[in-house]
């Protein structure tokens, strides 16, 4: 298990993102396709944000990457999707014509945690390590 390392923290916080193209028009081919996985990179990168996977498919992107504590799942979403639609614009005069409402990307965005605990060990590493008291449900180390 590989951690990052903050000033003060040590962390894995991994988030699987899936969003769309408005429409789910199928505009993400070619150089457009491209451009969105370099603007994607560059805004994770300047934010310390790895991209661990990605995808970018013809009308929708997956990312999986690791963040900061520091960072909201929202935060990550509003720069990605911010970034890439306002500079796609710039850069690709023809999707004006087709996006005519200046939104690139649909509204929403799909997120999960990606974690190598599940629910169930950390219970049980909790119940092993001490002797708990019947009584307590929230108990404290003697």
């Amino acid at each position: 298990m590989e951690y990052r390392q903050g000033s003060h923290t040590k962390y894995k916080i991994e988030y699987h993102f899936v969003w769309v193209t408005k429409y789910r028009y199928h505009v993400l081919v070619g150089d457009l396709a491209l451009r969105v996985r370099e603007l994607v990179r560059q805004t994770c990168e300047r934010h310390e944000i790895q991209i661990l996977r990605g995808v970018v498919s013809k009308d929708h992107v997956h990312i999986l990457v690791s963040a900061p504590p520091s960072i909201s799942p929202s935060t990550i979403m509003r720069w990605v999707k911010g970034r890439t639609s306002r500079k796609l614009f710039e850069e690709f005069p023809h999707v004006k014509k087709r996006y005519w409402g200046r939104h690139f990307w649909a509204r929403g965005y799909f997120c999960v945690t990606a974690g190598e605990l599940t629910k169930e060990m950390i219970e049980e590493y909790l119940a092993h390590h001490f002797e708990p008291k019947p009584s307590d449900r929230f108990d404290i180390e003697p």
